[in-house]
Order: structure tokens, then C-alpha cells, then sequence
């Protein structure tokens, strides 16, 4: 069964709250936000590939990792400032298309009625960054990522 994922973006505001809720373990769930091999079956839109080039999930860490098709490929990097193994992911990203556009994110995974809440809330350099990564189909590959993450929890 896939749940609803909520990605409110308030106006005026530079970020981006995103819920999910998964019919999983808390562990199996920030397992596959950690695990390279894992966040590579399901992270983004079934339309586009994934190569991660490097993915360090530790306190510290640095990541960075190429996605899209051939003739449209993209690219983000960032550092993992706090991991917090089943319970908090913070980090950065920047995507390679929009240097100096830094967004840091803060993950929360949580029980809730035998199900694990997944709760991000990414803060944007301004509104207008915001903005524009909203308006390049952010919340469509979001969304598809994580029924790719149900499928891949429930095998």
C-alpha cells in the first residue's frame, strides 16, 4: 500500500515540509536513506538513472551523485552534518545546475501507529530558490521516489 506524501511550501517562506509515512520498520526505512546501494533503487522518478559516485552517510560524511538520462544528465553533492542512526539525517545539497544555492535539510524518522513517519524539512538560500527547484518538478520525483521506496520495503 502506498501512503500519501504531503509536501507543503508556503508562500513567502524558503522552505520546503515534506511527510511521509511507510509501512515499515524505522530501520528499514533510514537504511535505505543511508545505504548507497538502497538510495540508489529508489531515489527519484523511474524515468531517470542513478549514479552515485560517492555516498558517506556518517557524521561528517560527504555525498555526491549524477541522476537523469543521457542526453539530460545532473548532478548534487553535499556533507552530512548529523547522522543519527534511526532517528535524524541532516545534511546539504547543491545542485550542480544552480552553484551556490546551498539547502540544508533536517530528516526525522519516527513511530507513529506501527508505521514510520518520515519528516523532511529543507531550508532554501530564498524564497526564489525555492521557487525555482519547486519549479522544476521537484515534488513529481519526490513523490515517485518514495512509491519506488514502498516497493522496494515491501520486497
Amino acid at each position: 500500500m502506498s501512503n500519501p506524501t504531503t509536501i507543503p511550501a508556503s508562500d513567502g517562506v524558503p522552505f520546503v515540509d515534506t511527510v511521509r509515512d511507510f509501512d515499515a520498520p524505522i530501520s528499514a526505512v533510514f537504511k535505505a536513506h543511508v545505504d548507497p546501494d538502497l538510495l540508489a533503487k529508489w531515489l527519484g522518478p523511474r524515468s531517470t538513472s542513478m549514479n552515485i559516485t560517492q555516498y558517506n552517510a556518517v557524521t561528517g560524511g560527504s555525498w555526491r551523485y549524477e541522476n537523469g538520462d543521457v542526453t539530460n544528465p545532473f548532478s548534487f553533492r553535499g556533507v552530512f552534518h548529523t547522522v543519527e542512526a534511526d532517528a535524524l539525517i541532516i545534511m546539504t545539497s547543491e545542485f550542480d545546475g544552480a552553484p551556490n544555492q546551498v539547502v540544508i535539510s533536517t530528516t526525522t524518522f519516527e513511530e507513529v501507529d506501527g508505521r514510520t513517519r518520515m519528516q523532511a524539512h529543507e531550508v532554501y538560500p530564498s524564497v526564489e530558490a525555492r521557487d525555482m527547484a519547486l519549479a522544476t518538478g521537484m515534488n513529481y520525483g519526490v513523490i515517485e521516489g518514495y512509491e519506488r521506496l514502498d516497493e522496494l520495503l515491501a520486497a
